[in-house]
């Protein structure tokens, strides 16, 4: 059995991946840690749901040193900034870690430091660490001992944009990335953007020009292309609980038809058990919701010779705690689908 503990485990990345654990079956959750507003808790205080099926109490962040050489691999479900703390202790130790934070995204501190604004405290790991992207990186996953789960937005649009990208299909500068997000992709804290009288019967975008996951997009695009690309990234919100619809444009290269690139998707993606390519339907979040999936399709405007690539993820589950557990079957050699082949809660 592999032994575990989330780091982070009362929001609702840490919450979802403790569901996900607790059906699989070569694991076991050891110990579970919040935020001292949580610490002390019963997993069913927070969420009632989960009465009865989860009887953990959640640990302080002050018990990490007691706890942490008690299990094999350490899940981090922290804002930025917080998992660079815990990393080079688990690391020395022999333990491997799964950042589901931004804080190992990024190979390079003054990228990260362009997007995050602060300097990054673990300059060796940092430059060790994995992109947790499978269906890109799954032989650099299998060998390491730090991954950096990306992040929801990021997964959605790289799948997407990746097979353009890698056969040279596409003008690199023309890339517009159009992203809607349900709530639940701002964290379970309260605000004034989440009050339900600001987002119900509405939709908005935010952050248009400088969002983070934009640096996180170019990063990977960038080493996929094998030189700088800037794309356009402009989030919504939208009043949904979960689920994320990215609709990317960009100009072709050479005419092409829908029914060839989508050929050229089903190539570039044969044998992935997660991403699924659509023909004759487009993606909706509906059919992805509580799954490990990414539904993707593609089309050409061909009057324009615009392609525009469809890409649609559940954001808790492939854009975050599902993502990490796939990335965990592979760094223990299990099948990669374990405890993640499920259908969508549909209707």
């Amino acid at each position: 059995m592999i032994k575990v503990g989330i780091v982070g485990a009362s929001g609702y990345a840490g919450m979802v991946l403790t569901q996900i654990l607790l059906e699989h079956p070569e694991v076991e959750i050891v110990w579970l840690m919040a935020t001292e507003n949580s610490g002390g808790k019963s997993v069913a205080d927070l969420y009632p749901h989960l009465t009865g099926v989860a009887d953990f109490i959640y640990l302080t962040m002050d018990e990490y040193d007691n706890v942490y050489q008690k299990v094999d691999l350490i899940f981090l479900a922290l804002p930025h900034g917080a998992a660079m703390d815990f990393v080079p202790k688990a690391i020395a130790a022999g333990k491997k870690v799964i950042d589901l934070g931004a804080d190992y995204r990024f190979n390079d501190n003054e990228v990260f430091k362009k997007w995050y604004g602060l300097s990054h405290a673990d300059e060796k790991y940092i430059k060790q660490a994995i992109f947790g992207l499978p269906e890109l990186y799954r032989e650099k996953i299998k060998g390491a001992n730090l991954v950096g789960n990306p992040g929801c937005y990021p997964t959605a649009s790289i799948l997407a944009i990746a097979p353009l990208i890698k056969n040279n299909l596409i003008d690199p500068d023309s890339i517009i990335v159009d992203a809607k997000s349900g709530i639940s992709g701002a964290g379970r804290a309260a605000t004034h953007k989440t009050h339900f009288c600001e987002r119900n019967d509405g939709i908005e975008a935010y952050s248009v020009v400088n969002h983070r996951h934009m640096g996180e997009i170019e990063y990977q695009v960038s080493r996929i292309a094998g030189n700088p690309i800037h794309v356009t990234f402009v989030p919504h919100l939208v009043p949904m609980d979960r689920g994320i619809l990215v609709t990317i444009y960009a100009k072709g290269k050479q005419m092409a038809d829908g029914k060839q690139l989508t050929a050229l998707f089903k190539e570039f993606y044969k044998g992935e058990k997660f991403i699924r390519i659509f023909e004759d339907k487009l993606p909706n979040t509906k059919y992805v919701a509580g799954t490990n999936y990414c539904d993707i399709a593609v089309q050409v405007n061909e009057a324009t010779g615009q392609i525009i690539v469809l890409s649609a993820i559940d954001n808790l589950v492939k854009g975050a705690a599902g993502q990490a557990v796939q990335n965990m079957n592979i760094m223990f050699a299990l099948p990669e689908e374990t405890a993640l082949k499920k259908a969508a809660i549909y209707p």
